[in-house]
């Protein structure tokens, strides 16, 4: 049988990030955040650097998902490199 995770279920938390010189809301899960934290340290980036490097890989593509969509894509497709600092 699968377990809830170990800090429970959280819903998603509203933060502002600034892109290319502009303020966006985005709407994550606080492990999704904490993720891109480290993604970002593990990177020596900033938070919002990092947030601006994948949406410019966002925008580029054919049919481009909403930020967080993205995020959560990019942070799941980079789960090993994410989580191996």
């Amino acid at each position: 049988m699968i377990a809830a995770p170990p800090t429970g279920f959280h819903g998603p938390i509203k933060r502002s990030v600034t892109i290319a010189g502009h303020q966006t809301s985005i709407s994550l899960e606080p492990v999704f955040w904490a993720a891109l934290e480290s993604a970002a340290a593990g990177h020596a980036l900033p938070l919002n650097a990092l947030i601006a490097q994948i949406d410019a890989i966002r925008i580029r593509a054919d049919a481009p998902p909403n930020l967080a969509s993205a995020l959560r894509s990019w942070l799941f497709s980079n789960m090993d490199e994410n989580y191996s600092q």
